[in-house]
């Protein structure tokens, strides 16, 4: 048992090993030293400790009956038994080399949704770093299996029966285990916690063990089942301080339309990142035909994701409720059937609606939510014409815009219609040569920028040659941030900005050019866009008017477990699983009531997504 234990502690090692080779293109990034590096192995001892004890529950009891009886079955049990713990965390770890560039965190219960459908897995990837991958997950496994064997397992047979060592392994081994698993002999057993050392995130997800890791997030849903893991105040006291933070004095809203009844276009921009917005501060040459756009409207240079996945955004434009930690709402039908609809508002006001994707929207379950949405015509990529170029994902954004575009021709006025473009999603396949040359590891994402920009562009170029063009208002916006040549910690406001804009001939000529500064988020939407319209927005409680002066100021970033909260005067990044500030930056004056606002508004939000 002891040389079981000490060969997991080693392939625990040559696992984190592989991770950090993998990724070292992000220890150079983030400028981390040698001694920095090497501490994750230090730190990672506990939990690689606690997670072997748990493995070796099975070898224990086979060692328990082959100390009276020794079968030889026994010694192949044990030995199968090592392999499949062996190719499940090395495929657990390969899994986590696939995502940690897109995603920047370990794998989590809310990512084994994915596995319903595993082709979005490939997809997802580009294919020489699919085969990659497949090969690093082939090549653990048999190292790890060759030395198990050669150096590790030993046959036992034939031995002679010794009752009192029988005994004496029975009642001090599971102790020796239970105190292993524990991490000691404490009151609180251990959890990722004792890993977390760095302020390099990506060292302390080098050093917490994948499979503890995994295990966790799965016991910790299901614990909390039916009760509010961001409980921090009573239902009362965080319901006053979620009023107060959206109490509006009066509405002076700024009414920018020349109709209260346009066209609408809604398009929504898979990735994109404030950083690739030469007006939001990134840099010049990336899109510049959304920079010639904001010229015909009004672009608002403070809004952030609540979310990080695609689902999340939907829920976000399309009915207004924020994002929230731990799952998502679109993948639960019995839940987001319950959530208010921008489509259904604006057919009960007349409008014929559509919505455009050149992908499958089967991932994130986003096809079920949309079909509930009810829009009158859906299109995706099985529903276009055969011989239209392809990417890995799907329809390239072109020609997806130009179907979308022959459609809005026979559609009948006022129309809603939305499209959601892919070309900026991994793997990145556009059809057309590079045209950026900077950026280094984001170097495909920006030229994928580059190239929908452009196809943004032509779309509205051959829109403005249509007769539904002057009635038409459109509206830009991300579905989620991304990871960018900034290299911005993920929990920082910066990484999760994202652009905002509408533009439209049917925007009085008085507003074209104007940028609001009120911070918002993608909730927003359609809190700013009904009152456009004349239609009120109580059912979206959740989201507020942009264009109101008088409408209160924040945003919110949902992550694992966890809350970004920004306001004017200080934001943070709070995770509740190890009571810990990633990042604050609030005035000791304020810093309290800010902290608190953030907590309550997180406990608000997911208590209701509890009850629907």
């Amino acid at each position: 048992l002891i040389k079981q234990f000490i060969f997991w502690l080693l392939f625990f090692a040559f696992l984190r090993a592989i991770f950090l080779i993998y990724n070292y293109k992000f220890l150079v990034i983030e400028d981390i030293n040698f001694c920095e590096v090497i501490a994750s192995f230090w730190y990672a001892i506990n939990l690689d400790i606690a997670s072997t004890c748990y493995i070796l529950l099975v070898p224990f009891l086979i060692l328990l009956v082959q100390s009276l009886y020794c079968p030889n079955w026994l010694n192949i049990f044990n030995k199968v038994y090592t392999a499949i713990i062996l190719f499940l965390y090395s495929l657990l770890t390969t899994a986590e080399l696939g995502i940690y560039e897109e995603w920047k965190t370990k794998l989590h219960y809310k990512a084994l949704k994915y596995l319903s459908n595993p082709a979005e897995i490939y997809d997802s990837v580009e294919t020489d770093k699919f085969f990659i991958l497949i090969g690093i997950l082939i090549l653990q496994f048999l190292i790890g299996f060759f030395i198990y064997r050669k150096f590790f397992f030993q046959k036992i047979k034939g031995i002679k029966r010794n009752y009192l060592f029988s005994v004496l392994f029975l009642l001090v081994t599971p102790v020796l285990l239970v105190v292993g698993m524990r991490g000691g002999i404490r009151q609180i057993p251990i959890n990722q916690s004792q890993s977390y050392y760095s302020k390099h995130n990506i060292l302390n997800l080098a050093a917490v063990n994948s499979g503890f890791n995994l295990y966790i997030s799965i016991f910790e849903n299901l614990k909390n089942l039916g009760k509010n893991p961001f409980k921090f105040y009573s239902s009362e006291e965080a319901e006053i301080i979620v009023d107060e933070i959206y109490k509006t004095p009066i509405d002076s809203t700024i009414y920018i339309l020349k109709t209260q009844r346009p066209n609408i276009v809604l398009i929504m921009m898979e990735s994109w990142s404030g950083d690739l917005i030469e007006s939001l501060g990134g840099e010049s040459g990336i899109t510049p035909k959304f920079r010639e756009l904001e010229k015909d409207g009004i672009l608002f240079t403070n809004i952030y994701s609540p979310g990080t996945r695609s689902e999340q955004g939907m829920a976000s434009i399309f009915s207004g409720f924020p994002a929230h930690p731990i799952s998502a709402i679109t993948v639960q039908p019995d839940k987001f059937v319950k959530l208010p609809s921008l489509n259904h508002v604006l057919k009960d006001a007349g409008y014929s609606t559509s919505f455009y994707f050149g992908g499958q929207l089967i991932y994130g379950n986003i096809k079920s939510y949309i079909i509930y949405n009810d829009f009158d015509k859906i299109t995706e990529i099985y529903d276009f014409p055969d011989g239209i170029p392809q990417g890995k994902l799907g329809i390239h954004d072109e020609f997806v815009f130009d179907w979308q575009l022959q459609e809005l021709n026979i559609e009948k006025e006022p129309f809603f219609s939305s499209v959601f473009t892919l070309s900026t999603h991994s793997p990145f396949d556009m059809p057309m040569e590079k045209k950026i040359f900077w950026g280094d590891n984001v170097n495909m994402y920006l030229n994928s920028a580059w190239y929908t920009d452009s196809c943004l562009g032509d779309f509205i170029s051959k829109a403005k040659k249509q007769a539904w063009f002057d009635n038409t208002l459109f509206i830009v916006v991300a579905d989620h941030s991304h990871y960018s040549y900034r290299n911005w910690s993920y929990f920082s406001p910066e990484y999760h900005k994202i652009p905002l804009l509408f533009f439209g001939n049917v925007i009085n000529d008085e507003y074209k050019g104007m940028k609001c500064d009120k911070l918002g988020s993608q909730t927003d939407i359609v809190g700013t866009l009904l009152p456009q319209l004349g239609i009120d927005t109580k059912e979206f409680h959740w989201s507020k008017n942009l264009l109101n002066p008088e409408s209160p100021e924040f945003a919110y970033v949902a992550f694992e477990e966890g809350i970004g909260w920004i306001r004017p005067s200080g934001d943070f990044f709070y995770d509740n699983r190890f009571d810990h500030f990633y990042y604050i930056n609030i005035d000791s004056t304020s810093q309290d009531s800010i902290i608190k606002e953030g907590k309550a508004f997180l406990q608000s939000v997911f208590q209701e997504y509890m009850e629907y």
